[in-house]
């Protein structure tokens, strides 16, 4: 199974659930039909930046470069192979007339028994400039680009570590959902994902290539 998970801007603040994550991937690492790539965007460390007196987009690419660091870091502490990439650099991922361009070249160089650990920093070619894109944007555009197997996000609840057997196991459709769901279940950074993917928990995510426990919430028809 080749997927992509992503982390959004609540999870990465919370150091309970990414050490969760990390031992859910050392595990998976002893799957060989496993092939993770994990996308993510800021954290609140973006906010205690700018209380230093450093401008929002400033502190933005600082808090996405320093997060990818500290995650190899803690993937590593858990004994998880991972290489971490802010994709502006050697043009890796690049935007050019609002369209994301991926050098995939550079791609077929890395080792891909690692878990690849990309940022949502860019270069945008037209600006010059590195930019931050939008998570649900970088998360679509690989799966197109990849054709990968699946997707995944965590959900939104703290709770949610361990889901209840009324949803561990169903499925839903983006276009249906009630309220009280994407409240409780959904992060902000995918509300309007509209985009098949199956919705999990850090703890049940070790038992890849298994999904029985998470949920699939399909595209509308």
């Amino acid at each position: 199974m080749h997927y992509i998970a992503a982390l959004d801007y609540q999870h990465l603040d919370n150091g309970i659930f990414l050490t969760s994550l990390a031992r859910s991937l050392s595990q998976q690492q002893e799957n060989k039909e496993v092939r993770p790539i994990i996308i993510h965007t800021d954290s609140k460390y973006t906010e205690r930046i700018m209380q230093t007196g450093v401008m929002r987009d400033e502190a933005t690419v600082r808090s996405v470069k320093d997060l990818n660091k500290r995650l190899v870091a803690l993937f590593a502490d858990q004994g998880v192979s991972t290489i971490g990439i802010n994709p502006y650099q050697r043009n890796f991922i690049t935007l050019k007339d609002n369209k994301l361009h991926l050098d995939h070249s550079f791609l077929d160089t890395l080792p891909s028994k690692s878990v690849l650990l990309l940022s949502t920093l860019v270069q945008d070619l037209d600006n010059n400039q590195t930019i931050v894109i939008d998570l649900s944007r970088l998360f679509r555009f690989l799966h197109e680009e990849l054709s990968t197997d699946q997707l995944f996000i965590f959900s939104k609840s703290d709770e949610s570590e361990v889901f209840t057997n009324a949803v561990e196991s169903g499925t839903y459709r983006w276009d249906t959902l009630d309220d009280e769901f994407r409240k409780k279940q959904i992060p902000e950074d995918f509300t309007d994902l509209n985009y098949t993917v199956h919705l999990t928990s850090a703890r049940d995510f070790n038992q890849l290539p298994n999904l029985d426990h998470s949920i699939l919430i399909e595209s509308p028809a």
